[in-house]
Formats: structure tokens, sequence, C-alpha cells
């Protein structure tokens, strides 16, 4: 009896003092930092034109339609560029959250287009920090064109229709309001027009979001092109426009210099000038489908 007594005694004392041991182990997990990955840089993986640090979802369906009207400056008699369109119709998928693959037609040059983009880096804070996300685009181009180039005396082989991009996007999302990206870009053209252009082009483009409000936002991209063939007629492109996001649909209102919607295209195609009224009023809707559930981990 005395041995049962002792022994109570003893747990009556120890127990608690193994208890608040163990809470304050568990404090200290808890208090832990987390790693958090930034998301939400931008509503969409594209900014306008280019590619944006955003990914599309694992399992997730993206299809974009991206609708651009003629110039403005052209008057009332072609209300002002509405009575003329070009569009690109797409579909986008995620891979795995740092894969996504897409392909697309679009009515301007009847260019069909494919792209593989991959993020190197995400941007984190927390246990573990990273200052800015890296993702990677390469794509190609098909000129579907019954003739595609101005000289006849030259065969339109399905090499020579081809066209290649490498991209690297280097984003960072500074705050809840605020993201900035900057995106060099190698275009590779097999034939080109003249003996005076190049094959290989270059440009560095910077893309922006400045959140509104919870579902709106203005948005922006630029290219500055190093070596294009020098002319009087083609700018580089620049468009400025305005996300609306509704449920599962992103909505965008945008004015830009450019009719194409790839990146051959917008890059290499004749851009008109913002001050001269070249301005091409368009929009693009996005709606996303969750056909594949991710797998947790």
């Amino acid at each position: 009896m005395k041995i049962i007594v002792a022994g109570l005694l003893m747990l009556w004392v120890w127990l608690p003092a193994a208890l608040a041991q163990e809470d304050d182990l568990l404090s200290l997990i808890e208090e832990e930092p987390a790693t958090e990955q930034i998301t939400n840089a931008f509503k969409s993986s594209r900014v306008i034109n280019g590619h944006s640090m955003e990914m599309i979802g694992e399992g997730v369906l993206d299809f974009r339609i991206l609708h651009r009207f003629g110039r403005v400056n052209q008057g009332y008699q072609q209300f002002f560029g509405l009575d003329q369109a070009s569009m690109r119709m797409g579909f986008d998928y995620g891979v795995t959250p740092n894969l996504t693959v897409g392909v697309g037609r679009s009515t301007f040059q009847k260019e069909l287009d494919g792209f593989v983009k991959w993020r190197i880096l995400w941007q984190s804070k927390g246990a573990k920090t990273m200052p800015v996300s890296l993702v990677w685009v390469s794509g190609a181009t098909y000129n579907g064109q019954e003739q595609p180039f101005p000289f006849t005396e030259v065969e339109p082989t399905f090499t020579r229709r081809l066209a290649y991009y490498h991209e690297l996007i280097i984003g960072r999302k500074f705050s809840n309001e605020f993201t900035l990206q900057l995106s060099p870009v190698l275009v590779h053209r097999n034939i080109v027009e003249n003996r005076l252009a190049t094959n290989d082009f270059f440009a560095l483009g910077i893309g922006g979001r400045y959140k509104l409000t919870n579902r709106v936002a203005l948005v922006a991209d630029y290219y500055h092109a190093f070596n294009r063939f020098p002319n009087s007629w083609v700018y580089n492109p620049l468009s400025i426009g305005v996300d609306i996001e509704t449920g599962g649909h992103v909505f965008q209102l945008h004015f830009s210099n450019s009719n194409g919607m790839n990146e051959r295209a917008f890059l290499l195609g004749d851009n008109g000038s913002w001050l001269n009224g070249d301005i091409q009023f368009g929009f693009n809707l996005s709606r996303v489908f969750q056909v594949k559930k991710p797998v947790l981990k």
C-alpha cells in the first residue's frame, strides 16, 4: 500500500511538469515559420500580349479568346475600326503547378502556335525566401497562309513557314497591389523578307499590374526591339488595359498598337504608332475549367 501511495504522489508531482514541457515543445513547433509561395501576381497567364509570370493551376484548362478590332484612326466609315476584327483562340493546360502547355490559332496570317512554359523559381517568403519568380517559355508558330511570302519565287515549304521564340520572365510581386516583370526574348524566323533583315530578333519586354479593387486591375506591357530592320512605319508593341475578374472568368479590355497575338506576330508585325492613332481596341476573355483534381501531398 505504501508503494502504491508513493507512486501516486510521484505521478501527481511529475505529470503537470511533463504536460507543461510538451506544451512548450508544441508551441515551438507552431511558431516555426512556414514557406509561403506568392500567388496572384497576375490574374491571368498573360499580361496582355505577352506571357506573365503566372502559371495555370495543375489540372486546369484555360480556354482563351483574344479579340482585336481595326485601327481607331480609320474614322466613322469603318466605325473607328469596329467593322474589322482579328482573333486568336487558344487552350492552355496546367500539367503541374510549374509546367503549362498551350496551343492556339490566329486569324491573322492564319497562324498556328504552341508553347511550353516552365517555372524555374517561385517567389516565396517565410522559412525559405525567394525574391523573384523565374519562368522560361519556348514556343513555335506556323504561317498557314496559302502564299505566306511577298516574293513568289521562294517555295513556301513547311520549315520556311516556321518561327520560334524563347523567353525568360523575371518577375516580382512587390505588394498586394503592384507586380512588375522583365522579359528578354529571342525570336528566330526560318525565312525573312529581305537580306537586310535578321533571322534572329532580340527584344526586352516589361509588364506590370496595379490592383485597383478586389476585382479590377490596370495592366500594361511593352517590348523594346534591339535589332529590328530600320524603317519608319513599324513600332514597338505597347498595350494598356484593364482586368476584370468575375468568378471563373477574367475579362480584359485593352488598347494596343499591335494586330498580332502571338510572340512572332506582335514583335515582328506591322505595329502602328500611338501618336498617329494606329491603336486597336480589343478584349481578352479567359475561362478556366478544373478537368483533373490535383494530387494532394
